[in-house]
């Protein structure tokens, strides 16, 4: 069975907690958007939400390319609260790993994100952001495929 998050077009929930340091765990639910170009580039757009939370959203858009025939990518990032961001992922039997790492940042902030494929509409993910050697925040959570609508 091959990976259907980042690998095919499609729209994704999100349903988790998010963690940050010092602080009580939160709800995070979200969407995201997965889309295919040509020659091996894909965009990816992520909204999180924290409900019942003062917490500001979290935005994220990917533009992101494979070499041809590889189960590696890089990738560029904006996020509406790290700025602009650089990371590359690597595709496994059973997971995608990615790490990324904020460009000009005082605070040399990085990342990883790490999606455990569970079955095709379902992955379990984690992540964590750090500040020179110091985890920040974490999130894990539930993503899963929203079926197709033909309007």
């Amino acid at each position: 069975m091959g990976h259907t998050f980042l690998m095919e077009a499609g729209r994704w929930t999100l349903q988790g907690n998010w963690l940050e340091r010092h602080e009580m765990p939160i709800t995070v639910s979200g969407r995201t958007l997965v889309a295919w170009g040509r020659e091996n580039w894909f965009t990816m757009v992520t909204k999180l939400s924290f409900p019942g939370s003062a917490r500001e959203e979290i935005s994220l858009q990917y533009r992101g390319r494979f070499d041809a025939g590889e189960r590696q990518y890089t990738f560029v990032l904006q996020h509406n609260l790290l700025g602009r961001v650089e990371g590359e992922g690597w595709v496994t039997p059973d997971s995608i790993v990615q790490r990324y790492w904020v460009l000009g940042d005082r605070q040399r902030r990085t990342g990883f994100d790490t999606l455990h494929r569970l079955n095709e509409n379902t992955y379990y993910f984690s992540s964590g952001i750090m500040a020179g050697h110091y985890l920040t925040s974490t999130m894990e959570a539930t993503v899963e495929r929203q079926p197709q609508s033909y309007s």
